[in-house]
Order: structure tokens, then C-alpha cells, then sequence
């Protein structure tokens, strides 16, 4: 396992991507990880909507093996142009 800025590789991840509700948002961000991690992975998703509908939080916990796959798919997320923000 290396240790690159306090992260394990390879191990699962976290990754929180906010944007508006809309409907391909989240089939966009997940269709992005399967591009990106490949499309044998299986992965958690979990979702949360703003207190007024308006934003849509989904936190993937994705298996990444190394720095570069993890920076990889933050670069294809913001990609899309969708994103508010991501963590």
C-alpha cells in the first residue's frame, strides 16, 4: 500500500460531487466514474437533496488503485461542467 499525502493506494475513496438537481446529473457523474475506474466496478452511491430541491449531493466510495486513477477522475468530473463543487 503507498501513502501519497496522507492517502492509501489502493483503498476505497470517498467522493462527494454537489451540482443542481437535474436529471442527468447523476447519471453523468456515475457514468464518468464507469469511464474513468472501468465499468466492471462496483461502487456506493448515496444521495442528498438540498433543504429546498434545488442541489444534489451524491457521495461515490470508489475503489482507486493509485494517486494518479484518483486525480484522473476528479479532472473527468469537473469535465462535465456540471459540478458546484467536489471533495
Amino acid at each position: 500500500m503507498t501513502d501519497t499525502e496522507g492517502l492509501q493506494f489502493p483503498d476505497h475513496h470517498p467522493i462527494k460531487a454537489v451540482g443542481r438537481n437535474e436529471p442527468h446529473f447523476k447519471k453523468t457523474i456515475i457514468q464518468c466514474v464507469h469511464d474513468e475506474l472501468g465499468h466492471d466496478i462496483e461502487f456506493e452511491v448515496t444521495e442528498k437533496l438540498s433543504r429546498d430541491g434545488s442541489f444534489l449531493s451524491l457521495t461515490l466510495t470508489v475503489w482507486v488503485d493509485s494517486r494518479e486513477s484518483l486525480d484522473r477522475l476528479y479532472q473527468r468530473l469537473h469535465a462535465t461542467g456540471l459540478l458546484l463543487f467536489a471533495l
